[in-house]
């Protein structure tokens, strides 16, 4: 019987991760070719960036997470995204599309808020870093082994260039969308925690 079990998880483990793959990579497909549609036509895809406090602009907050500044934009966040989406999704697709929603809705509220007046913001680095918060602290959050493993290896290999995106000495890029994804993501870990179900060993 435990062997039974035991093959019947590592089948939904196996489908899990395959239909975490699938995901991501459409994910990453689908902003590929919204990068071609904008270049194609002349860049127009760009208005839909965020401009900062202007009320018009807030129709864009989730655009603005699919939309980019050329194919070397797409091209530095494609790696990230799949990477700490995959992971991320492997704990779940539907909580890690409301961890999604919440960075991305978060973040673009966030950028229209806080960033300079006069810029346009737009981009998924937003969501790398929601998601890399998110895969942070999960595992400790819940208390699951394997959930801080990932979280101290994302921190080994992502922590540099992360730290890096949150300086606000450079230029050309939203600092500011970069911490509030990163917050959004931290939060997103609380929010959304898995809770256990299984059955409570009450002493007598």
């Amino acid at each position: 019987m435990s062997d039974v079990r035991d093959a019947l998880r590592a089948g939904s483990r196996g489908e899990r991760a395959l239909t975490a793959a699938k995901l991501m990579l459409g994910w990453v497909a689908l902003l590929w070719l919204l990068e071609l549609a904008d270049v194609v036509s002349g860049h127009t895809l760009d208005g839909f960036g965020i401009v900062p406090r202007t009320p018009s602009e807030l129709v864009d907050v989730v655009p603005a997470a699919f939309t980019h500044f050329g194919f070397a934009h797409v091209a530095a966040n494609t790696v990230p995204l799949l990477v700490l989406g995959f992971l991320a999704a492997l704990g779940g697709i539907r909580r890690f599309l409301a961890v999604c929603a919440l960075v991305v809705v978060a973040d673009g509220l966030g950028v229209w808020l806080i960033s300079p007046s006069g810029t346009n913001t737009a981009g998924a680095s937003g969501l790398i870093f929601g998601l890399f918060g998110f895969l942070l602290v999960t595992g400790f959050v819940e208390r699951r082994p394997l959930g801080v493993l990932v979280g101290v290896l994302v921190a080994a290999v992502w922590g540099g260039s992360m730290l890096a995106g949150l300086a606000p000495t450079q230029s050309g890029v939203s600092w500011q969308g970069h911490l509030v994804g990163l917050v959004a993501g931290v939060v997103a870990a609380f929010v959304l925690r898995r809770r256990d179900t299984g059955p409570r060993e009450l002493p007598v």
